[in-house]
C-alpha cells in the first residue's frame, strides 16, 4: 500500500480500491505481467464503503434469474472465493442459509427460488418440510424452507486487503487518498484527473461504486442508469437472543418489493444482525442519516426514475421507514421466522449504503451493468453479490477491456 503521489504515466489504472477494484487489478497483472498499473482509491483505507459495510455473506446464487450475469458469476465467484481464501489462509465460515416460508401463500415463491437455484447449479440446495427446519435452525418455524449449505460468511475487507497484496507483489501500486475527478481521452490514451494531479494511462477500469455513474458520464457514457443510494441499517441482537440463531435465516422475498426484507445473519465476527432496512439516502455516504449532501440529494430528486420508482413502491417505502424508525417493528418482522424473538431487544447495528442503479423508467437495475468508453471500462451497477462474485466478475471485466 502507498500514500505516495500516483505516477504521471502508466499502462493501466484501476479507479477504486474496494474488493472489486482489487480483484480487477490482480486479474490485469496476472494477464499482463510487467505492466505498470496504479490503483487510485479516494479513501485513506481499503473497504471504507460497500466492501467493509456489508453483512459479509458469501452468496450461493439462489435468487438470480437463470442466464443473468449475477446467476453465472455468483456461482462461479463463490467457488473461486472459497478456493482463494483457502489458498491465502483467510478464515471463513461456510455456515449455510435457510430461506423460510412462514405460510402457505409463500410456497409458490419458494418453488420459484428452488427452480432458480437448481437452474443455477447451486451446490447442495435442498427443500425441507416444516418438520425438518428445526434440525438446521432449532428456533426457526415455517411450512417449508430451502437450505443452502454453501452459503458462508467472511471478512470482505480481509479479502480485499489480500487482493491488494497480490497487486503489490505483481508490481502494481495502490494510492490511497486519491480522489478521481474526471477522465478525458488524449489521442490513444486517457488522462485521469485526480486530487494529486493527472495520470495518463493506456487503459482504465472504473470500479467507483457509489460514484460510478458520475465518472462514467464524465467519460462520455450515457446518463442512464443513475446511482440512487439506499441506506441499509442493521440491528444487532444481544447475547441472550443471539444464541437462538445458528447461521443465516432469510424470508421468502416478495417479487413486488425491491429488496429481500429483514433477515437474520450471523456474521463472521459472531454478531447476529437483523436487516438491513432500505431507505433512500440524502447523501452517497449517509451512514448517519443526518448527513445531507445537496449535490447527491439533488441528483436523486432530479432523476425521472426516482419519482416513477416511488410511485410504484410507495407502500414498501412506508414499511422501510417504519422499520428504520422502530426497532420493535423490525424485530417483529424477523420473529415471523423465529417466534422466540418476539419480545427480543435489539441494539443499533452497522449501516451501509447500497450503490443501486436506477433506470430512467423507474426500475431498479437487477443485473450487473458494464459500459465502455474510449480506452475504459465502467462498472455501472455492482451491488450484492458483487463481493461474492469479485474474482469471476473481474475476469469478465478484463475480457471486456481486452476487446476494446
Amino acid at each position: 500500500m502507498s500514500d505516495a503521489r500516483p505516477p504521471a504515466e502508466c499502462d493501466l489504472v484501476v479507479v477504486g480500491g474496494g474488493i472489486l477494484g482489487g480483484a480487477v487489478a490482480r486479474e490485469l497483472l496476472a494477464r499482463r505481467p510487467g505492466a505498470r498499473l496504479a490503483v487510485l482509491e479516494a479513501e485513506p483505507r481499503i473497504g471504507a464503503h460497500q466492501t467493509g459495510r456489508s453483512s459479509g455473506v458469501i452468496h450461493s446464487g439462489i435468487y438470480y434469474e437463470p442466464g443473468s450475469l449475477k446467476a453465472r458469476l455468483c456461482v462461479e465467484g463463490s467457488r473461486a472465493l472459497y478456493e482463494y481464501c483457502d489458498a491465502k489462509g483467510i478464515p471463513y465460515d461456510r455456515s449455510g442459509k435457510l430461506i423460510v416460508a412462514v405460510e402457505d401463500g409463500e410456497l409458490g415463491r419458494l418453488d420459484e427460488l428452488e427452480r432458480r437455484g437448481i437452474a443455477n447449479s447451486v451446490v447442495g440446495l435442498r427443500r425441507l418440510g416444516g418438520d425438518e427446519i428445526a434440525a438446521i435452525e432449532p428456533h426457526a418455524r415455517g411450512v417449508a424452507a430451502l437450505h443452502s449449505p454453501g452459503t458462508g460468511v467472511v471478512d470482505f475487507v480481509a479479502v480485499a486487503s489480500a487482493y491488494s497484496e497480490d497487486v503489490a507483489a505483481a508490481g502494481g501500486t495502490l494510492h490511497l487518498g486519491t480522489s478521481v475527478r474526471r477522465a478525458r481521452p488524449i489521442g490513444d490514451r486517457l488522462a485521469i484527473e485526480h486530487s494529486h494531479g493527472t495520470t495518463v494511462a493506456r487503459q482504465a477500469v472504473f470500479c467507483a461504486g457509489l460514484w460510478s455513474d458520475r465518472l462514467a458520464v464524465a467519460c462520455g457514457a450515457p446518463a442512464d442508469p443513475r446511482i440512487v443510494p439506499f441506506r441499509g441499517g442493521y440491528l444487532k441482537l444481544g447475547p441472550a437472543e443471539a444464541v437462538l440463531i445458528r447461521a443465516n435465516v432469510y424470508p421468502v422475498p416478495d417479487p413486488d418489493l425491491p429488496f429481500l426484507g429483514a433477515h437474520l445473519t450471523r456474521n463472521f465476527a459472531g454478531d447476529v444482525l437483523i436487516g438491513p432496512s432500505a431507505l433512500m439516502a440524502p447523501a452517497r455516504d449517509a451512514y448517519d442519516l443526518r448527513r445531507i449532501r445537496r449535490r447527491d440529494l439533488g441528483e436523486t430528486l432530479r432523476w425521472p426514475g426516482t419519482w416513477k420508482m416511488m410511485a410504484h413502491h410507495w407502500r414498501a417505502g412506508l414499511i422501510e421507514m417504519r422499520n428504520a424508525a422502530s426497532p420493535t417493528s423490525f424485530v417483529a418482522e424477523a420473529a415471523r421466522m423465529v417466534p422466540a424473538l418476539k419480545n427480543a431487544k435489539a441494539l443499533p447495528g452497522p449501516a451501509g449504503i447500497r450503490a443501486q442503479a436506477l433506470g430512467r423508467d423507474g426500475k431498479l437495475v437487477d443485473d450487473f451493468v458494464i459500459h465502455r468508453t474510449d480506452h475504459a471500462i465502467h462498472v455501472r451497477n455492482a451491488p450484492s453479490p458483487a463481493a461474492t462474485s469479485s474474482l469471476a466478475l473481474a475476469g469478465l471485466i478484463v475480457d471486456g477491456l481486452e476487446a476494446t
